[in-house]
């Protein structure tokens, strides 16, 4: 039986609904990078996070996932930590941020005395500010309004067999009941563009569907070098293609509603596929250097809880959206058991079946959605990275439930 406990959420501006209510600390160079984390680590223990764009030359898609990112609906305040030189637009930051009805600063290192006058003056905005943020209630949710991803990282021989299917499988239920869900990545989905495109809502999503991932192929070629590494060919993979079947089953078995790039937002409840490979020539090396990359893509979509499967092991969480992880080498779940939320390798063993670790999925991303501490969370692991990347806007058919 599919959980159906009651949701809620902190109601913003924009009629979004958020799980979790954090005040960030957003650098714009990686020059302010230790002046903002100074910042953060004078709130231990509070619900403040640190993000931040390391490059100084402006990049279309780095501003647009900043504005993302700082109007999520998790997210209650921001501090924007500027150098001061560099070239990223924080007045259209900080307008998009106030414009969203949320308390909003630019601090100017050049400008606030330095380090310690800006760490002093940050410091002061972000407890001001903490009890207006902090006041915000939780209001009833539904589950037609929540958004959730999905990646797999350090894949192995079980990953496609027992933690992706079950990830699959808790996609369904909750597509089922209204939600939005996100898989990725198409870089890793090379081989199974035919039988993705048989799912599409349109035609002409089916035919983008097969472009996009054509599109990764010849962009890793021109690299000269796949989405497959060392840990998973150590860990029982032989191919990108088998890898590639094992990640496309983390998609589930529903009709696929259309296709986003990062930062769009579904238009409805669905599923859908993310195209995190650039568009154009190759501009800025590997699509996404770390997991962590395509978290933050999930998040700046909307994402209010991403699903992590992996079976060699990884421990990394993200700032802004809790990570739930779902182990799939049964294994590596009892050398990793504190990091790990999920033990789908109880598959492997006979112990649970995929339709038992789906539901358990399912309902540990309600009960995370309600406040519930994911393991990364309650670690404290808060990982983020933002790097340059050029898209082309999504078309008319990659979206026919927006019509």
């Amino acid at each position: 039986m599919t959980n159906s406990a009651p949701l809620s959420g902190y109601l913003r501006a924009d009629g979004r609904k958020g799980i979790r209510n954090t005040i960030l600390v957003a650098y714009l160079v990686e020059c302010a990078h230790f002046v903002a984390s100074k910042i953060v680590a004078g709130f231990d223990g509070e619900d403040v996070q640190l993000i931040g764009f390391p490059g100084c030359y402006p990049n279309e898609y780095a501003a647009q996932m900043m504005e993302k990112l700082c109007t999520h609906p998790n997210v209650g305040g921001v501090l924007f930590v500027s150098l001061g030189c560099e070239s990223f637009d924080k007045v259209r930051v900080s307008d998009a941020v106030s414009a969203s009805g949320r308390p909003v600063k630019t601090l100017v290192i050049q400008k606030a005395g330095g380090t310690a006058g800006t760490v002093d003056l940050g410091r002061t905005w972000v407890r001001d500010v903490m009890a207006e943020v902090m006041a915000v209630e939780r209001v009833p949710m539904a589950m037609d309004e929540l958004i959730i991803g999905t990646i797999c990282g350090g894949s192995d021989g079980t990953s496609g067999i027992s933690g992706n299917p079950a990830a699959g499988k808790a996609f369904d239920l909750l597509v089922a009941q209204g939600a939005a869900c996100i898989f990725e990545e198409t870089g890793e989905l090379i081989g199974c563009e035919d039988i993705m495109a048989e799912r599409a809502v349109t035609p002409e999503l089916g035919q983008l569907l097969r472009e996009s991932v054509h599109k990764a192929e010849r962009y890793y070629a021109t690299l000269g070098y796949g989405s497959f590494a060392a840990g998973n060919a150590a860990g029982g993979l032989s191919t990108i293609e088998e890898k590639s079947l094992g990640a496309y089953v983390k998609s589930g078995d529903s009709q696929i509603s259309g296709i986003l790039k990062p930062g769009d937002v579904p238009p409805t409840g669905g599923l859908y596929l993310m195209d995190v490979v650039p568009d154009g020539d190759v501009r800025f090396g590997f699509p996404n250097i770390s997991d962590n990359a395509e978290i933050v893509e999930m998040i700046a979509s909307g994402a209010h809880v991403t699903l992590f499967v992996t079976g060699r092991g990884s421990v990394v969480g993200s700032a802004i959206s809790p990570v739930i992880k779902i182990c799939a080498n049964p294994d590596t779940y009892r050398a990793l058991a504190g990091d790990m939320d999920v033990n789908a390798g109880a598959i492997i063993e006979g112990l649970k079946t995929i339709d038992d670790i789906g539901q358990e999925i399912h309902d540990l991303v309600v009960s995370v959605s309600n406040g519930a501490q994911s393991k990364s969370e309650a670690l404290g692991h808060r990982e983020f990275i933002l790097t340059y990347k050029t898209f082309e806007p999504a078309g008319p058919a990659c979206l026919p439930a927006a019509g």
